[in-house]
Formats: structure tokens, C-alpha cells, sequence
């Protein structure tokens, strides 16, 4: 095992006992939002759920994903931070709440909601407030203001439904739940995968997409490299985890190995999570 290669996922990771949770239920107490530059035009906020990108443009503002419904207000007082103009478009990396949830309140401002066409589904399958008005399948443009920002689908991962979300001009991507500062999470009722999620990321990796920044589902900015070395270190799980289940290792020894080989957190697993990686690298 190259422990040094996994150092920087296994430290991740040890934040992530509770991240499940507070990733699919609301905490009692939201955090406090902060807004940071990323380059010219383009924004983070961070905190309470999943980063929001705030994309500036002549003719009004995109935003990849909006966080919890309760998050709203603030979200907009931190856009209102840094321009007067309205916001005109989400692009929503995924279904889960902590990236959706101000969705409803965002079409009733009349801003409109893109989202790849499984998270629609997903979504509209389990009543979700807010779905989306307009799905895509591989890829979307949106054009405002003079500037692009395309939406692609790389495959499956954290769910069936992950977008990509690429800023041309600034060689910058949001990659969602795809990529985060915490253990990778994957959603089988989401119809997610940990088998194809290497490939996912090989596909933005190898794609023409030329981006030096990443802002991660979760976590602090990133670059290039970043996003590399999570893409190794879940193969590596991968490879692990597929090698012990094939070789007839129980359950508990499984859970055993992503505990003190990759530094898994039992509590931030979920015997969803854990059940559905043993059931699919079974196959």
C-alpha cells in the first residue's frame, strides 16, 4: 500500500464522520457564509452545504448550484456583494438538497434551473422541491453576457446525474460531489457508482477541457493536481475493496481495511454505502 500517495485523501477523509449527514440533513445551526474570488468575474461561497460558483456578467449572473432552502437570502446578499446584477441562471451539479435546495425559491424569482437529465429525474422521482425546467443529456451550453459556461455529463460517481461545469475563459471547472475535501460518498440510491468513478474523472481529465482551477463539491479551491491524486486514491480504494470482496473477505473485513488502510470513518460511511461498494465490486 503507498501510504504516502493516500496521505492527503486519508487526512480528508478523517473530516468526513459526520459529512454524510450533513450533507442530506440540515444542520440545527447553518453556517455562516463567506464569499471568496477565484478569478476575475467568478466567485465561491462557501459554507452550509455545497459551493456555490458565482459567475458575473454583463447581463446578469449564473450560479452553479444554491445550497438549502434556508440559504437563499444569504446566497443572494452575497451575489448582491459583488454586483448589481440579477441572477439569471442555476446550473445544479447534482440532486441532493445541499445543492438544490434553494431551487424552488430561485424559479420563483424566475431564474432558470439546468440540471443533467438522471438528477431531473431523480429528483422529480422523490418529490424534490424545485426541479429543474430544463434537463441535458452529455452537454449544454449557456451564453450570457458575452461569456460561456458549459455543463457536461463525464458518467457515473457520487450519483447517476453528475454534471461538470467548465468556464472557458477562465480555465476553471466546478466538479460537484465529484471531487470534495471529504471522503468520496457514493449514492446507490442515486444510482451512483464507485467501480465507474475512476473513469468519470479520467474522462474530464483526458477531456479538451483546459483547466488549471477546480472548485470541488466541498472544500477549499483546488488545482489540476488536486483533482488528480483524488482520482488515484479512489482507484486505489477501488482496487482494494474489489481484490478483498472477490477473495470472499466478510464484511467486517472490508470495513476493517477502509478503516486503517484509507482511513474511512465508520459513521461516515452508512451501511448504504458500505453494502452497495461490497454488492457492486462483487459483479
Amino acid at each position: 500500500m503507498r501510504k504516502k500517495s493516500l496521505l492527503l485523501f486519508s487526512v480528508a477523509i478523517l473530516l468526513s464522520g459526520g459529512a454524510w449527514l450533513a450533507r442530506t440533513q440540515a444542520p440545527q445551526a447553518p453556517a455562516q457564509l463567506t464569499i471568496d474570488k477565484v478569478k476575475d468575474n467568478l466567485y465561491v461561497i462557501i459554507g452550509d452545504g455545497g459551493n456555490v460558483a458565482v459567475y458575473v456578467t454583463d447581463d446578469g449572473v449564473i450560479l452553479v448550484d444554491d445550497k438549502y432552502e434556508r440559504d437563499y437570502q444569504d446566497i443572494l446578499a452575497k451575489v448582491k456583494s459583488v454586483t448589481d446584477k440579477p441572477v439569471k441562471y442555476v446550473l445544479n451539479t447534482h440532486q441532493h438538497g445541499d445543492h438544490t435546495g434553494s431551487n424552488q425559491k430561485m424559479l420563483g424569482a424566475s431564474v432558470e434551473i439546468i440540471a443533467q437529465r438522471n438528477a431531473r429525474a431523480n429528483m422529480a422521482a422523490t418529490k424534490m422541491p424545485g426541479v429543474p425546467r430544463v434537463s441535458f443529456t452529455d452537454e449544454t451550453e449557456v451564453f450570457l453576457g458575452g461569456k460561456e459556461v458549459r455543463a457536461h455529463y463525464y458518467g457515473r460517481g457520487h450519483t447517476n446525474g453528475d454534471a461538470m461545469i467548465y468556464f472557458p475563459e477562465l480555465k476553471v471547472i466546478h466538479t460537484g460531489d465529484l471531487f470534495t475535501a471529504s471522503a468520496p460518498l457514493v449514492d446507490y440510491s442515486g444510482k451512483g457508482s464507485l467501480a465507474e468513478w475512476p473513469g468519470t474523472l479520467d474522462n474530464v481529465l483526458k477531456s479538451d477541457w483546459d483547466f488549471d482551477m477546480v472548485i470541488p463539491g466541498h472544500g477549499p479551491v483546488s488545482k489540476r493536481a488536486d483533482l488528480m491524486k483524488y482520482r488515484d486514491n479512489i482507484l486505489a480504494t477501488r482496487e482494494k475493496v474489489s481484490s478483498m470482496v472477490r477473495g470472499g473477505k466478510s464484511r467486517d473485513e472490508v470495513k476493517a481495511t477502509l478503516i486503517s488502510d484509507f482511513g474511512w470513518q465508520p459513521t461516515g460511511m452508512g451501511m448504504n454505502q458500505l453494502d452497495g461498494i461490497i454488492a457492486e465490486l462483487k459483479k
